[in-house]
């Protein structure tokens, strides 16, 4: 447990091939091939929860029995921001991540639509024949149980089988995945996130909540303590509490994974924290010698449990003895996840 490992699945540190995005507008051209049918799943997917991947489940396992494409049609920015301007939704993952995750899911082409007022403006009656004739190969649509469409979100699922008929493609609404006796939804795991409970986040998610970024120097301060730290900027949409956190990183060069504890903050001990940007600290729990990712590694640090708040101390040796508690914390998190 107190060291590195390999792990088999992670995200390409390639970035994803932008060739597989396209907007409607240049549809179809991008799905070519009238011999293989289109699959489509609909919706924004923030988060890419556990009913979210019920969807893309049935979208892939669906154009693979057809010897199809599957597809998504996510939307940016979320429409709530065309309609709520400042007061939108905050997201739970920047739309590069939720490109990746697609990608990991296996989608073969991501439609990524402008949401526009012109776009929903389009009337629910020709919401599908609207997809049908931007993406002429279209087979079948793929949706969750609660998904509305066209203006004033006037179409929902009971509609959707009807106007597919007409428009000769199949429909599928896939019912709400529950945790705890409630539908899993993006507004329930941005409440955990944002409250710091992240086991219960990551049960409603389909994997640990993650970050990615690129590791930069800092200040060298956590050598002189024992404590040396790899930095990540981070500074997402749906903010989690400063404090102090179990975390697992992966080196996506190498496919490397490490425990880890790790401070988000502003460092208030060190630093002014009125220009101070927020920071992942991760401080990784290998033997000394171990190899480790360095400056410009393209990382990603998963978030296993929230273990305490930020805190200013009053002096290095009152620092050094709060990381060495969050150090044994951490490790007895980790004691308990892999035991489950």
């Amino acid at each position: 447990m107190n060291g590195a490992r390999r792990i088999k699945k992670i995200f390409p540190s390639r970035p994803i091939c932008m060739s597989k995005i396209v907007t409607l507008q240049n549809a179809a051209r991008a799905f070519p091939d009238r011999e293989r049918p289109v699959h489509l799943a609909l919706g924004v997917f923030d988060g890419a929860h556990r009913g979210h991947r019920a969807i893309f489940q049935a979208a892939v396992a669906g154009a693979r029995k057809a010897n199809g494409v599957p597809a998504v049609l996510t939307f940016d920015p979320h429409p709530q921001v065309l309609f709520a301007g400042t007061g939108a939704v905050k997201l739970i993952y920047p739309l590069e991540q939720r490109f990746q995750i697609f990608e990991d899911c296996g989608f073969e082409k991501i439609v990524c639509e402008p949401f526009t007022r012109e776009f929903a403006a389009i009337p629910a009656q020709d919401f599908l024949s609207y997809l049908k004739k931007k993406i002429p190969s279209l087979a079948a649509v793929y949706c969750g149980e609660n998904f509305h469409f066209g203006s004033r979100r006037a179409g929902n699922t009971k509609d959707l089988p009807v106007l597919a008929m007409r428009s000769g493609i199949d429909s599928t609404a896939v019912p709400a995945v529950k945790w705890e006796g409630a539908p899993v939804s993006s507004t329930r795991i941005r409440a955990a996130l944002e409250s710091g409970q992240i086991e219960a986040a990551n049960a409603m998610l389909s994997e640990d909540y993650f970050m990615t970024g690129t590791v930069i120097g800092g200040n060298r301060l956590g050598r002189t303590i024992g404590f040396p730290t790899l930095n990540v900027p981070w500074t997402p949409e749906t903010r989690v509490p400063f404090g102090a956190y179990a975390v697992r990183l992966v080196d996506l060069e190498t496919g490397t994974d490490f425990e880890g504890v790790a401070n988000y903050g502003v460092r208030p001990t060190i630093g002014d924290l009125k220009t101070m940007a927020p920071l992942l600290e991760s401080h990784l729990l290998v033997p000394a010698g171990t190899p480790v990712p360095g400056y410009g590694a393209k990382v990603r640090v998963s978030l296993i449990s929230f273990l305490r708040p930020e805190q200013k101390f009053l002096s290095l040796e009152a620092l050094k003895s709060q990381l060495e508690q969050d150090k044994t914390a951490a490790l007895q998190k980790f004691l308990e996840k892999n035991k489950t």
